[in-house]
């Protein structure tokens, strides 16, 4: 898009664009004080959707092990060797280009690994036996990467700790406290970590999704709108809905799930946030058994389920009419998300607000495909920083009732009465 500087959002009529932001400490409290009249209002506004829905993806945990101390986990390539490395890499390239991301990162490579090696299964067992042990060993090195950034921001303490754990409930708790009579929030989510779940349960938010059980949760085709009721005191047959319940789909896999040959299904483990590299519960071997896409385990159903489950929910939630997505640090490197957001795009009542770093080729790309109207954009260092939109941008819980009480008082009051302290006026 062209004209936009580092710094640029359009939000309903109004925009923004500057090559940079005040450095001295008045004068950017000024800046934020101006931009917050235009900005908090209208994210105010669209949160207020009947459909609400959060798209997060790698660059929310790399956000967080900012603000830790704690580097996050990277998607560049990675080096099998053997004799198929050069075939895979290719193809990885091809893929990555038809998807739209581009340059491949290490889950085209994985992709295409795997592909070659269900094929050399049949032809030549030696060969595949060597591609194996390499995909092996990648893919336990991907794990131990990601349980290295849990790790990292589990073990940040003093005021890296507070300021982590206050950006990262400020920002779940700005969608996900919505009032129980609308619809829940449901959070997408790229990543394999379990940052999310640790949010949550920092901020006491409860989940749904499609695990089922308590010591071994199992992955259930059948959702049922499964919710959280309360019964108020004195008041029987009424149940209510709980406040603070969020929906979550990892629309990716995670690095525990776990899928059962022998029984065929998929289950989570109990593995604990920042849990040590030789943690039991992390197999050796995992390309059969830990459900990371694009890992299609050993059979044709595998290749698609839970996947075709994950984004069918993905489908069904954001392609409804008055249903609002945002989307905080996704790349857009994934056609067949992006294809979905279009998809929710077409619906005229419908909205797409993006936080992102900086406006990139896939972005533009993206963007060149939607309309204005339907379209909020927050883009640069400043207005997409995860602490500075929590502190400034992002709404205040909507379950703040002595706000609201405040503000309706006082819109109630006469305005001279209003203007006045308790002590005035008092003979």
């Amino acid at each position: 898009m062209a004209g936009i500087g580092k710094h640029f959002y359009r939000v309903g009529s109004a925009s923004y664009s500057s090559e940079a932001v005040p450095d001295e400490d008045k004068a950017l409290n000024e800046f934020i004080a101006q931009h917050r009249k235009k900005i908090e209002p209208w994210l105010s506004a669209t949160f207020q959707a009947e459909h609400l829905n959060l798209l997060i993806g790698s660059g929310f945990t790399t956000a967080i092990g900012k603000i830790a101390g704690s580097p996050a986990t990277g998607m560049g390539t990675i080096k099998l060797g053997g004799v198929y490395e050069t075939y895979i890499d290719e193809h990885a390239q091809v893929t990555a280009k038809k998807m739209g991301r581009g340059e491949a990162n290490i889950e085209d490579q994985l992709r295409s690994a795997l592909a070659v090696l269900a094929g050399i299964e049949i032809t030549d067992i030696e060969d595949a036996e060597d591609l194996r042990k390499r995909v092996n060993s990648q893919l336990r090195a991907f794990l131990e990467s990601l349980l290295e950034t849990e790790i990292g921001i589990a073990k940040a303490s003093g005021k890296k700790a507070s300021d982590m754990e206050l950006a990262l409930q400020s920002f779940l708790l700005s969608f996900a406290s919505r009032t129980a009579s609308r619809e829940r929030l449901h959070v997408f989510t790229t990543n394999y970590d379990r940052l999310i779940e640790h949010g949550c349960d920092l901020a006491g938010l409860r989940m749904i999704d499609r695990f089922v059980g308590a010591l071994n949760p199992i992955f259930r085709a059948s959702r049922l709108d499964v919710d959280y009721h309360y019964n108020p005191p004195g008041i029987r047959g009424e149940p209510r809905f709980m406040e603070g319940v969020v929906r979550l789909t990892k629309l990716h896999g995670s690095l525990d799930w776990i899928y059962d040959d022998a029984r065929r299904t998929i289950s989570r483990l109990g593995l604990p946030f920042g849990a040590p590299l030789d943690h039991t519960g992390i197999p050796h071997d995992p390309v059969d058994t830990v459900m990371i896409y694009p890992n299609p385990a050993k059979d044709f159903e595998t290749t698609h389920y839970p996947y075709a489950e994950l984004f069918r929910d993905f489908a069904a939630s954001v392609c409804r009419p008055n249903a609002v997505l945002f989307v905080y640090g996704y790349g857009f490197g994934d056609d067949h998300i992006n294809r979905v957001i279009l998809d929710m795009l077409s619906i005229p009542s419908t909205h797409v607000v993006i936080a992102a770093r900086s406006m990139s080729e896939r972005l533009e790309l993206f963007l060149s495909r939607t309309r204005e109207a339907q379209t909020t954009l927050l883009v640069g260092t400043h207005f997409s920083d995860l602490q500075t939109m929590t502190r400034n941008y992002l709404p205040k819980p909507a379950l703040d009732y002595i706000t609201a009480r405040m503000t309706a008082l006082l819109k109630e009051r006469p305005l001279d009465v209003s203007m006045t302290t308790p002590t005035e006026g008092v003979q």
